[in-house]
């Protein structure tokens, strides 16, 4: 039987006998495309050369992709764990053509490798194609039906529908119908009773489709409309895991060897065994797979949190966490525990996976911890929402404290089902839904987009000038209008361009393009599908006019020193705390750098100065800059570069080098350490477990802070008479100060003490209570310290209220003993009252509460107001 490793090879390499170019996996986190966050499909690393925006440097490609599918219209996560065959993370087997062959060779192929590699027996094959749509003026793929039935009889050949067998990138661009193969993996018994071309597509777990044919031969323009494509591509997806599968004889791809070494480690944790119990099946399959999703991003560079990409991975990590909690027992982090075992069963695949390991591992534990935190927290608020409504005489709590739950607490909704079922409760499931629809649509109307068709002027591609020049005479080659937040922008595509497009952490280049009749200003340069874009808030009345692109020097200047100096930044980094140093992204700016990087403790202030001095003799050094462009990347691995995990380098790389410091590249930088200027270092803090921020500035910035610093220090020394030795008379103010801090809090504990004596003397019997009332000049602390005295003075028949002014502000502070509060009395309600008469407001306990308000003149009457409401 063969490993699943072993059928990885087999499929790039039947496919290199082909023609095609073995290309490796792209980062599952997607870093330059504004329109996904994770790699979800084989053909995503390819889309600049789908949609025309590069040429092809190979014609024909195959690679195993990793990928990643938890939104969007791909949004499988809740039937993961719960059937067989659903993933987060899955590997994704591909081979494309770029203007080469087409149907009649992919579909040639995928039978010679399905049937004749592999040995799979064609009877439990259908295939589906394109059924058309009138609608659209769209007929039956005739042409793919034709070629399949060289190889199946007319009942293993099936029509699909649109949603099945009609591809689209997405509302817009490359299109095209499609053929899935599917396998029959179910006994000769089952077969017998119902054919297998029954089922295709019809969610029968052991009918499953292992291999979709996408023939891109359309693009659809923003009005729906389909025109040919001039240059047509096969893109084919084969889902790893269901593969292997079928070739082992399994009837679940958690059964195979992808899943099983997982799941056996987490029995082996849990003390649970697999098989035994449905409930506690699901949750290992769960964590199974999410733990492969979690890994992986983390080492793409994608850590857990609050935003974005980081929200869906913490999502997904707490979802695995809440399966194991409820199902597997586990109060305390275990999955990083299995990172040794995910590693030890992919890593020769993915090597990246082992050198990441530890930053994994520590990231893992930090966020697990800090969820089961979260659910006790949830459970705590969960029992106190339980117990109101139980004492309302309710068995259901609303949707909207359900919801509260989710939103605010991260409190999975399924677990408060879970547990209000346990306590004989109901959650108003359709309440939770409503608010859950607000949230979406909150998030919709902030984030949509109208982005109409591309208007093309010119064919061509751009050339990016911008390492040599800041101006470059150049044309439009494409425009198109969006239109986002009630805002109308616009973006350009050069013909050539030295705007730098935001990328790397770098920002983009902002300038204007300046033709003879008007000049338009570019606010902003972003890189769609490896394509730099130009947003300007208008379009030239004359496109077809030559212009010259001009960048915005100064930006550009300050952006290059703050780009160079991350890079003697992290050597530096290396140097001090160690080669396990590893770059974890980065923000390059103008008037600033941040730099995030994998340690596992808080840099000390004498490291961070130290990293400051390294990296600064190295500007005084004014090293030149070498440059490498369109390096072999074997050559440039030779050369020592570093290379940053979860980035997509091709077969060539641009490397930048200052000395022994040596990276892949491709931003902008000085031509020599000199421009930078200097460094300073302004913070150092926690990002995530296992990740440290540092933040810093260069050059005139570093002037502005010093002259920031001089300042104050000025400042300071004219506020102690210009000593000359400033920190001497500071602590010695400090200790005068402590010392006759101490002499006032005598002086006012003498003073309470006083007071307390004046108000016992002018208390007044009222049907055997002693009520106190007084106005006070004092502050509010002497206040609470007078009125506790008075009642631990005296435990029984005491009323107390006092009004006090201090710098302008009134307060009222009642306090009585506990049998005037089980009489009827309450000191909250009291104050609340008469705090209208000093316009403001107050509460507190039944028998301790205070007010504060705005009129000072309204005191007295408020004092009497409360006496005469508590009947005395």
């Amino acid at each position: 039987m063969l490993t699943a490793n072993e059928i990885r090879d087999s499929f790039v390499k039947f496919f290199e006998s082909k023609g095609h170019q073995i290309v490796p996996s792209a980062p599952m986190v997607i870093k330059d495309d504004p329109t996904l966050m994770f790699t979800n499909a084989g053909m995503n690393q390819f889309k600049d050369i789908i949609l025309g925006n590069h040429p092809a440097k190979y014609k024909r490609v195959t690679d195993s992709q990793k990928c990643l599918r938890v939104s969007g219209k791909h949004n499988d996560l809740e039937e993961v764990g719960h059937d067989t065959y659903h993933h987060t993370m899955f590997e994704m087997l591909g081979n494309w053509s770029f203007g080469d062959y087409f149907k009649k060779e992919v579909i040639g192929w995928a039978y010679e490798y399905l049937v004749k590699v592999l040995k799979l027996d064609p009877k439990d094959l259908y295939v589906t194609v394109f059924e058309g749509s009138p609608e659209e003026g769209l007929a039956r793929d005739d042409e793919a039906a034709g070629y399949w039935a060289q190889y199946f009889p007319e009942d293993h050949i099936i029509n699909g529908n649109k949603h099945d067998n009609f591809w689209e990138m997405g509302d817009t661009g490359p299109c095209g119908p499609c053929s899935e193969i599917h396998i029959d993996s179910r006994s000769a018994e089952e077969k017998a009773a119902v054919p297998g071309r029954e089922l295709v597509n019809k969610d029968h777990p052991q009918v499953i489709e292992i291999w979709n044919l996408v023939f891109m031969q359309y693009n659809r323009k923003a009005d729906g409309t389909l025109e040919p494509l001039p240059a047509k591509v096969i893109d084919t997806g084969m889902g790893f895991e269901r593969l292997v599968r079928t070739l082992q004889g399994k009837t679940s791809n958690y059964d195979t060897d992808v899943f099983q070494p997982i799941i056996k480690a987490i029995g082996d944790l849990s003390g649970k065994k697999y098989g035994e119990d449905e409930k506690v099946d699901v949750a290992m399959r769960v964590v199974a797979d999410h733990i492969r999703t979690i890994a992986f991003s983390i080492t793409d560079g994608q850590l857990p949190s609050n935003a974005k990409a980081g929200y869906v991975i913490r999502r997904i990590l707490r979802r695995a966490v809440r399966y194991a909690y409820t199902f597997l027992g586990q109060k305390q982090a275990f999955m990083y525990k299995l990172v040794p075992v995910l590693i030890e069963n992919m890593g020769g695949a993915y090597p990246e996976l082992k050198a990441q390991q530890a930053l994994i591992e520590k990231v893992m534990k930090e966020e697990e911890e800090s969820f089961l935190r979260t659910l006790e927290t949830g459970i705590r608020l969960l029992d106190k929402t339980m117990a109101e409504a139980k004492a309302a005489g309710k068995t259901e709590i609303s949707g909207v404290d359900a919801f509260t739950l989710y939103d605010t607490f991260g409190f999975p909704f399924d677990l408060t089902e879970l547990i209000l079922r346990e306590n004989g409760l109901t959650a108003d499931v359709k309440g939770f839904e409503a608010e859950m629809q607000k949230q979406k649509q909150r998030a919709r109307n902030a984030a949509a987009v109208e982005t109409g068709d591309w208007v093309t002027l010119k064919e061509g591609e751009t050339h990016f000038v911008g390492y040599d020049y800041t101006e470059y005479e150049t044309s439009i080659l494409r425009y198109r209008q969006i239109k986002q937040k009630n805002q109308t922008l616009y973006q350009i595509v050069l013909s050539e361009t030295p705007f730098y497009a935001e990328s790397g952490g770098q920002v983009g280049d902002t300038g204007v393009l300046v033709s003879e009749f008007e000049t338009i200003d570019i606010i902003d340069t972003k890189k769609e599908n490896n394509l730099p874009i130009h947003i300007a808030k208008k379009l030239p009345e004359h496109l077809d006019a030559p212009m010259m692109a001009c960048v915005e020097t100064d930006k550009r200047a300050a952006c290059a020193a703050n780009h160079s100096c991350t890079h003697l930044l992290d050597e530096a980094l290396r140097q001090v705390l160690g080669t396990h140093v590893e770059q974890k992204g980065s923000l390059v700016t103008p008037d600033s750098l941040r730099f995030d990087f994998s340690h596992f403790q808080k840099v000390t202030p004498e490291q961070l100065r130290e990293v400051e001095h390294l990296v600064n003799a190295k500007i005084r050094e004014d090293i030149p800059l070498t440059e490498y462009r369109n390096l072999p990347i074997e050559k440039a691995k030779e050369l020592g570069a570093i290379a940053l995990f979860g980035e997509k380098y091709g077969d060539e790389v641009r490397v930048v080098q200052f000395g022994s410091s040596i990276e892949f590249c491709g931003g902008t930088h000085v031509s020599a350490t000199g421009k930078i200027g200097m460094v300073k270092i302004l913070s150092e803090s926690s990002v995530a477990a296992g990740v440290r921020r540092i933040e810093a500035v260069t050059g005139a910035k570093v002037e502005e802070m010093f002259d920031t610093v001089q300042d104050t220090f000025n400042d300071l020394k004219s506020l102690f008479n210009n000593a000359p030795d400033l920190k001497a008379a500071i602590s010695k103010y400090i200790e005068e100060n402590a010392g006759l801090k101490k002499q006032v809090e005598e002086f006012m504990k003498e003073k309470e003490a006083t007071v307390k004596n004046k108000l016992i003397e002018g208390a007044k019997e009222i049907n055997g209570v002693k009520v106190i009332k007084s106005v006070l000049p004092m502050p509010a602390d002497a206040v609470k310290n007078i009125a506790f005295q008075l009642k631990g003075q005296f435990p029984e028949n005491l009323f107390v209220v006092i009004g006090s002014v201090f710098e302008n502000k009134p307060l009222l502070t009642v306090t009585m003993s506990d049998d005037q509060v089980k009489a009827g009395l309450n000191a909250g309600q009291l104050v609340r009252e008469a705090a209208k008469l000093i316009q403001g407001g107050g509460g507190g306990q039944p028998h301790f509460a205070t007010a504060g308000g705005k009129n000072p003149d309204g005191l007295s009457a408020a004092v009497d107001k409360i006496v005469s409401l508590a009947g005395f």
